[in-house]
């Protein structure tokens, strides 16, 4: 079977805000990662580790401090402004909270239709039929084209978002956290969805993510990200079963078992320790104050993502000794 053709491809890329005079906020430091055409990347990580704001850097919400952002073989960062707009038209992103999202002034056909109308690209009886054939395809009907988004709930403001961001016929869609805010019992229903659209459509998807079990049903491979930094990259039955980052290990000890035999037997990690500020930063690893595997080493000089097994990366200057070691 023929490998898909990498679609997304971002290089060390950084993000860094100034804060104050002399303090700079390094929320995204060096990030690397590929995703393929059709596959999906989960990325997960503590909330404030820098995952929404990568997924904003990437759309172009952000302006990168430092990397490449390459999209279908461009490099979205050294483009003019007119190139780089057209091609963001194929990047859409889908987001955490749909209640502040949606323009409470606006109906459900203008939000959907937003994007062409900016564009001129569809009038009357055309734009109106899209506009339907959107709706349907998330699973809400034509009752609800002039209807405002205080009408509906959680779970179909998600909906309109989605229709929204499908609009623009994307090839990439980044879904920042996009069942967090709804209810236990709508989540699966919305899940079930992105993944039915990403069959039908041939859709990429980034999806960030700290439900780690959400994340395991619909990635193809996970990268885990601390501080600015990503500790761990495999796919998706690896990282799940085979672990190597302490980090890693002690944020998957977390996911509850549904088996309470199982559950009473497994050891959960517990870290100590607090997290670092990601404001002007110390050298070395990131995750060293917390580590039950620290080394001198750790305090000095900050670890590289280097494959320790085919596909498998991890950046930790212990995992990297015991693979050699063994």
């Amino acid at each position: 079977m023929e490998q898909a053709q990498t679609l997304v491809e971002v290089k060390t890329l950084k993000k860094h805000f100034t804060v104050g005079r002399q303090k700079i906020l390094k929320a995204v430091d060096g990030v690397s990662f590929t995703i393929r055409e059709g596959e999906t990347l989960g990325l997960v990580g503590e909330s404030g580790c820098g995952k929404s704001t990568l997924g904003r850097t990437i759309i172009g919400i952000y302006p990168p401090t430092d990397g490449e952002i390459v999209f279908h073989g461009k490099n979205l960062t050294t483009l003019n402004t007119k190139a780089k707009r057209i091609a963001r038209e194929k990047m859409q992103m889908i987001f955490q909270d749909p209640y502040a999202s949606l323009n409470p002034r606006m109906t459900v056909a203008d939000i959907i239709a937003e994007g062409w109308d900016i564009r001129r690209m569809y009038k009357g009886g055309e734009r109106a039929r899209k506009i339907i054939e959107l709706l349907k395809l998330v699973g809400l009907n034509d009752e609800h084209v002039n209807r405002f988004p205080h009408e509906f709930s959680g779970g179909q403001r998600q909906r309109i978002g989605i229709a929204r961001a499908l609009s623009m016929n994307p090839k990439f869609i980044i879904c920042d956290e996009p069942i967090s805010a709804l209810d236990v019992s709508i989540q699966a229903q919305v899940m079930n969805l992105l993944i039915s659209l990403q069959q039908q459509l041939g859709l990429t998807y980034l999806f960030i993510a700290h439900d780690l079990r959400m994340v395991k049903h619909i990635s193809d491979h996970i990268a885990v990200m601390y501080l600015g930094h990503i500790v761990e990259y495999a796919g998706s039955w690896e990282m799940y079963n085979q672990p190597q980052h302490p980090y890693t290990r002690a944020l998957f000890s977390a996911i509850p078992v549904p088996d309470p035999e199982v559950e009473r037997q497994r050891k959960q990690i517990l870290l100590t320790g607090d997290v670092p500020s990601p404001i002007n930063p110390k050298p070395g690893c990131r995750f060293a104050p917390r580590c039950p595997q620290v080394m001198d080493t750790c305090q000095t000089e900050a670890p590289q993502l280097q494959e320790i097994q085919a596909g498998h990366f991890v950046a930790c200057h212990w995992c990297q000794r015991e693979i050699t070691q063994s």
